[in-house]
């Protein structure tokens, strides 16, 4: 799978694409990372990827033409590729949105926005607009870090276990959470293991991680 990151700051994503199941995903060849830095797109000798909004107001808006320009670009490389944004305004991103992307064999995407907004009309170069959660982040940088996350951790090979990703929190329903879980020691300043989880009775412990 091919993911690349339309965004005014590539070096904020070099940690994240360089550690724990991200990294390992990259190193076994299952998902190919890249970032366009939108303001290689800016016009002018200054490379202005912003304006003021028509109407007037507060902030400055991505111009439209930049960031079409970096999708086209981005979409040269994938021809197929699904291409998002990340707003307020979209739809709200699920465990579902991510088990299909990962599941779709397209690679994607994800344009960055910054300051106030963007201007509209960007949108008809966009197949999906997500939206992350109910409160406003200073740029979609964050958002495309949880929505890669969450879509390459389960890519076939990127986990390790068979059954990892099946039984975790929201798989089924987007709703349902996974069950209380505990280690050792059996008892941790006063609070101990349920009992049902040290008796060995497979039966049992399948009831009790079901019921919770």
């Amino acid at each position: 799978m091919k993911i690349q990151v339309i965004t005014l700051f590539p070096e904020m994503f070099t940690g994240v694409w360089g550690a724990s199941m991200l990294w390992k995903a990259q190193d076994r060849g299952i998902v190919q990372y890249s970032t366009i830095d939108l303001r290689t797109f800016g016009l002018g000798s200054r490379r202005t990827v912003d304006d003021t909004p028509y109407g007037g107001g507060d902030g400055m808006l991505l111009k439209p033409e930049p960031v079409v320009a970096a999708i086209e670009a981005a979409k040269k490389n994938d021809p197929d590729a699904l291409v998002l944004l990340p707003t307020p305004r979209g739809k709200l991103y699920k465990q579902s949105d991510a088990k299909r992307l990962a599941a779709g064999g397209k690679g994607l995407i994800i344009v960055c926005p910054r300051y106030e907004g963007y201007d509209e009309r960007i949108t008809a170069w966009v197949d999906e607009q997500v939206c992350i959660g109910n409160y406003v982040l200073t740029g979609g940088e964050l958002p495309a870090m949880t929505i890669i996350d969450s879509v390459v951790r389960l890519l076939p090979g990127v986990l390790g276990g068979e059954h990892s990703a099946e039984i975790e929190s929201f798989q089924d329903d987007d709703e349902t959470v996974e069950y209380p879980q505990y280690t050792r020691p059996v008892e941790f300043r006063g609070m101990k293991v349920p009992e049902v989880l040290q008796n060995g009775h497979h039966g049992e412990i399948a009831k009790w991680r079901k019921d919770q």
